[in-house]
């Protein structure tokens, strides 16, 4: 038996293996031996008298619940009633999934329940749930430079199970081993078979479908950048449709990520793979119409599927880009339903993706559409929004799953498969586990037909499962949200802001995006950010995961001192204020660079303590970078360096010094030049790339 019974907050569970079906032990176990607040014990043919604990857990397989269907009630056959300290509970299940939400359910009241109370103990677990779909599940990127460690997915499935998400998909361009094939995935980390495998193995303990999750058309350019994949390119990112040695490659990749799984199912790709039938292919073939070069090649994918029994799903967005001849999200969302019904070929799962949307009037129209196409039971996914920043953007993210899910579950017009994505374009920057609320808010939708969720309930099953606050972990995306506009519930199609990233990676001597918060206090709302996340950080024993805040709170510090420190530094050269100049070197920018290098070494440590080592050599040079700039500022600007003995020296090495008392004023033109906003009117409300913001030149 565990005997560690140190609980950081909340009641102490007991779990009797001996009443726990064989098929739950494995995953209970990994659960238990996992748990954040550390109050989940392990009895086996023990006597349970002498086992310190508050609630008692049972679970029971019942076949005759429907499927989806859970129970939590009283236990009628343990008898507690001589101990008012202790109550028995059983779990009643049909799925093992419902078994592992509802353990996920029963820590979060154990938060909740301040003493004991039997008859508040049974107020809070004496319920019946049912699931709204046959599948709720999370497909998490793995191939934007970050590959998780199996480490990494394990916590992550845990946590899944606990929510109720009884799927999940690893998105792999090319990060998964391919025999024979050693420029696939070519020094990415790319999982092994016998990785899958263990990932597969512990998947299944917990009720989780392992689904593999590739490509097989578009989004393929890290392979095709190699020689020996050139005679494959169609365009730099999309694979020549209509030719056999293509076709004989995509078996070999839906072969290998497949075989070491247990599902049948498979996710082939196929979305925004613009410009298809367009490069070497019409240079071949001729010209062809790109909608049916597209259909073609799906019919072909297909047909390897079902030779190795597997059922296919897709992206659907170039169904519909290609038929409005427009590649962008409008052509996507905004046209018709397009004429391919005839033409598509049938057992195809289509998966509309939508993450930009937050009222549910347009996932229903596009629903719709789908079931026009023919596709009688369409998948939807929504988004948390991890990619192009460092933490989710969770207020805006709870806006789209919340309208998504609305639609979702509409009686006779909703759909039975749900699915939330977590993507790390531009860099994997994004501690991935910042998701958590997300994921947690959409798997409560997924286990009630009302429109809104029970968030005080969701508040303490975050605290009980992930071992964090839910409010601190909200907060943190203050680093992104900057104003206290709320999301506007319209048709339109809506963005969420990456603030911190284009403010944190702007060149600090050029400063060209400075003018879009001209007129706001960023250094106050910084500030206020990073005490507060401070103050969060240091309950340690109560939320012992809020130390994950610890990349928001660096993150905030940078930039509390690197906003409008350029303005500052230029009106004090343009004004002559050589000593404000001086201070403003030797004080603000020196904090800053030493802000910057202990972001830097978080940053560091938490990827390699998440992630596999490739890929972070692509944040590391953007940090490189930026550490260079500020060096450079101090350089100019007169302050030395930052291992001089005073820090006065003045190294003016383009233009002589500024700080060494001459009359003669040098010419410092990134101070001199006039600042203008790029995006008139917008303010900070921008989502940009690394490439648009580290400078205004553009290379080449």
């Amino acid at each position: 038996m565990d005997t560690d019974m140190t609980t950081s907050g909340g009641f102490n569970l007991l779990i009797d293996l001996a009443n726990v079906p064989a098929e739950l032990q494995q995953g209970i176990r990994a659960i238990a031996t996992h748990a954040p607040q550390r109050n989940i014990s392990l009895a086996e043919n023990d006597d349970l008298q002498d086992v310190e604990f508050h609630w008692l857990l049972r679970f029971e397989k019942d076949p005759a619940l429907p499927e989806g269907e859970c129970s939590v009630m009283p236990d009628p056959l343990v008898d507690t009633s001589a101990d008012q300290n202790r109550t028995a509970i059983v779990v009643r299940y049909h799925r093992k999934i419902e078994a592992f939400r509802s353990l996920g359910r029963i820590l979060g009241a154990s938060r909740q329940i301040q003493g004991p109370d039997p008859e508040n103990t049974r107020t809070l677990l004496d319920y019946t749930e049912r699931a709204c779909y046959e599948n709720q599940a999370v497909m998490i990127d793995c191939s934007r430079g970050g590959v998780l460690k199996q480490s990494s997915v394990f916590d992550l499935m845990r946590n899944c199970a606990l929510m109720g998400i009884n799927m999940m998909q690893l998105y792999t361009e090319d990060t998964y081993e391919m025999e024979g094939e050693t420029f696939f995935g070519y020094l990415r980390g790319g999982y092994s078979r016998q990785e899958l495998v263990s990932m597969d193995d512990y998947a299944f303990a917990l009720g989780i479908e392992l689904v593999p999750c590739i490509q097989t058309l578009g989004h393929l350019g890290q392979m095709l950048q190699w020689p020996k994949y050139h005679v494959y390119r169609d365009t730099n990112e999309v694979l020549l449709a209509n030719w056999d040695e293509t076709y004989n490659l995509i078996e070999k990749m839906i072969t290998t990520i497949s075989s070491p799984l247990r599902s049948k199912r498979i996710h082939i790709g196929l979305d925004e793979a613009g410009g298809v039938g367009e490069g070497r292919y019409r240079q071949i073939f001729g010209y062809e119409d790109p909608s049916r070069v597209f259909l073609l090649h799906l019919k072909r994918v297909q047909d390897i599927c079902k030779k190795l029994d597997l059922q296919p799903m897709i992206w659907s967005d170039m169904l519909f880009t290609l038929a409005n001849k427009n590649n962008s999200l409008a052509g996507y969302y905004d046209g018709g339903t397009p004429k391919l019904a005839d033409n598509l070929p049938p057992d195809i799962d289509l998966v509309y993706w939508d993450y930009y949307h937050t009222a549910s009037q347009s996932y229903a129209a596009k629903i719709e559409q789908h079931r026009e196409l023919g596709c009688a039971n369409p998948w939807v996914a929504t988004a948390a929004w991890t990619w192009n920043r460092f933490w989710c953007a969770l207020p805006f993210t709870f806006a789209t799953i919340q309208a998504s899910c609305q639609a979702s579950k509409r009686k006779d017009q909703g759909v039975k498969n749900m699915m939330i994505t977590i993507w790390g374009d531009e860099g994997h920057e994004c501690d991935m586990f910042s998701a958590l609320p997300a994921m947690y808010y959409f798997a409560d939708h997924g286990y009630t037909q009302d429109d809104e969720i029970d968030l005080d309930r969701l508040k303490n099953c975050f605290e009980g499962v992930c071992g964090a606050s839910f409010d601190d972990w909200v907060y943190a995306s203050k680093i992104d949200q900057v104003t206290d506009m709320d999301t506007p519930l319209t048709l339109k199609t809506h963005f969420a802001p990456n603030t911190s990233k284009y403010l944190l990676w702007e060149d600090p001597f050029l400063s060209h995006i400075s003018p879009q918060y001209a007129h706001m206090d960023l250094e106050t709302h910084y500030s206020e950010v990073a005490t507060k996340l401070a103050k969060a950080i240091e309950f340690k024993e109560e939320y012992p995961q809020n130390a994950r805040l610890r990349m928001a709170y660096h993150v905030a510090t940078v930039l509390s001192l690197k906003c409008h420190l350029h303005s500052r530094m230029a009106l004090a050269y343009q004004f002559g204020r050589r000593q404000e100049l001086y201070e403003l070197t030797e004080g603000r920018l020196v904090d800053l660079q030493v802000a910057v290098d202990q972001l830097w070494k978080y940053h560091r440590s938490m990827w390699h303590k998440s992630n596999k080592p490739f890929g972070w050599e692509v944040v590391e040079m953007r940090y490189e970078q930026q550490q260079q700039q500020q060096q450079q500022v101090s350089v100019e600007a007169g302050a030395g360096s930052l291992g001089s003995q005073n820090g006065v020296e003045g190294i003016m090495h383009r233009r002589g010094s500024f700080a060494d008392g001459d009359d003669q004023r040098p010419s410092i033109p990134e101070f001199e030049t006039l600042r203008e906003a790029m995006y008139e009117y917008a303010g900070c409300n921008l989502l940009m790339d690394y490439a648009r913001v580290s400078t205004p030149t553009r290379p080449g």
